[in-house]
C-alpha cells in the first residue's frame, strides 16, 4: 500500500500562468517514469539519460494538447543510440524506446552525452482531434542532448521561444535518483528577451533532480523558476509510464495480414514484442490457424 508521503510525491505535471499573462509554465516530475523505462528496456546509462530527457520533454509538450491528443518525438542520429522514440498524451501516459538499449560512449574530455545520437534529425508528430493525418515537423539536431534540441525545435517549428530544462539524476552507483523538467513559454504580450533572461537565470539553478532530491516538489520548482513573477496554477495531473498495448491488439494486427502471409507463419506460434514497453505476447499456433481460416472464408 502506498504511503501518504509517497502519494504526495508521485510523478505529476503542473501547469501555471503568470498573473500578468505574459508567460506560461509546465513542470513535471518523471522519476518513476524514467525508472520504469530503464527497467523495461534494460537501458544503459547513456540511454537512461537520453530517453529519460525525451520522455520528460514529450510530456511537457503534451501538456499543451487536449483530451487524448498525443505527441511523438522521434530522434534519429549517426551515433551508437541510432534511434530514440518517446510518446505522450494529454492524460499523462508516457512511453518510449531506443533502438540500441545497451549503447554507450567512451566518456573522456572530448566526448559529450550528445555524441550518443550524434548528427541527426528530431521529428515531432502531433495527432490532433479532427485531423486525419498527424502534423509532422523536423529539425536537425544541434547537439543531440535533447534539451537544447527541443528548445531549438520550439523556436524553429512552433515559433514559441521557450526556456527548457530536462534532467535525469544519476548517483555514484549508476542508479536514477530523480528526474523531471520544466518549460516556460512566452505569450504574445511578453516583452522581447524575457525568455533569454529566464534561460540565463535557470543556468544558476540547482538541477531539477537536485531540487526534487531536496524535497522541492513541482509547485515549489514552478514558483522558484518564475520568481519574482507571480504565477497562478491552471491544472495538474498524474504522469505514468503506460502503454496501451494488449495481447488482443497484437492478435488483431495479425488478422490484418493477407492469407499467404498468415499461411507462412501458421506452422508455429508467434512471439510478438511491443517496441514501446518491451512486453512479450505469445500467439499460439491454433490461434493463427483460426485466423487463417477466417481470412480464407472472407476470400470466398
Amino acid at each position: 500500500m502506498i504511503s501518504k508521503e509517497d502519494f504526495i510525491q508521485k510523478d505529476r505535471l503542473i501547469k501555471g500562468i503568470a498573473k500578468d499573462g505574459t508567460l506560461k509554465i509546465s513542470v513535471v516530475k518523471t522519476t518513476d517514469v524514467v525508472k520504469a523505462a530503464r527497467k523495461k528496456h534494460g537501458l544503459s546509462l547513456l540511454n537512461t539519460v537520453l530517453l529519460g530527457r525525451a520522455l520528460t520533454g514529450t510530456m511537457l509538450m503534451a501538456s499543451e494538447l487536449k483530451g487524448e491528443e498525443r505527441i511523438k518525438m522521434r530522434v534519429e542520429g549517426q551515433g551508437p543510440v541510432k534511434l530514440l522514440v518517446a510518446e505522450a498524451n494529454r492524460v499523462g501516459e508516457v512511453r518510449g524506446y531506443v533502438q540500441n538499449p545497451q549503447a554507450e560512449i567512451n566518456y573522456n574530455g572530448d566526448t559529450d552525452i550528445g555524441d550518443g545520437l550524434g548528427v541527426g534529425v528530431m521529428t515531432v508528430s502531433k495527432t490532433l482531434y479532427n485531423e486525419a493525418e498527424p502534423r509532422n515537423s523536423s529539425i536537425e539536431l544541434i547537439n543531440g542532448n535533447i534539451t537544447d534540441d527541443l528548445a531549438y525545435y520550439m523556436v524553429q517549428s512552433e515559433q514559441i521561444p521557450s526556456a527548457i530544462l530536462l534532467d535525469v539524476g544519476i548517483d555514484e552507483n549508476g542508479e536514477v535518483t530523480e528526474a523531471g523538467g520544466l518549460m516556460i513559454q512566452r505569450m504574445p504580450d511578453a516583452p522581447e528577451g524575457v525568455i533569454d533572461q529566464l534561460q540565463q537565470k535557470m543556468l544558476q539553478f540547482d538541477s531539477i533532480s537536485q531540487m526534487l532530491a531536496d524535497d522541492l516538489y513541482i509547485d515549489d520548482i514552478m514558483e522558484k523558476a518564475m520568481h519574482p513573477i507571480e504565477v497562478k496554477e491552471l491544472d495538474r495531473q498524474p504522469v505514468d509510464f503506460f502503454c496501451r498495448c494488449t495481447r488482443k491488439r497484437f492478435k488483431d494486427a495479425l488478422a490484418m495480414l493477407g492469407y499467404e502471409d498468415l499461411k507462412e507463419i501458421s506452422d508455429e506460434g508467434q512471439e510478438l514484442v511491443c517496441h514501446y514497453c518491451n512486453e512479450h505476447y505469445n500467439i499460439r499456433k491454433d490461434e493463427i490457424e483460426e485466423l487463417l481460416m477466417e481470412t480464407k472464408a472472407k476470400m470466398n
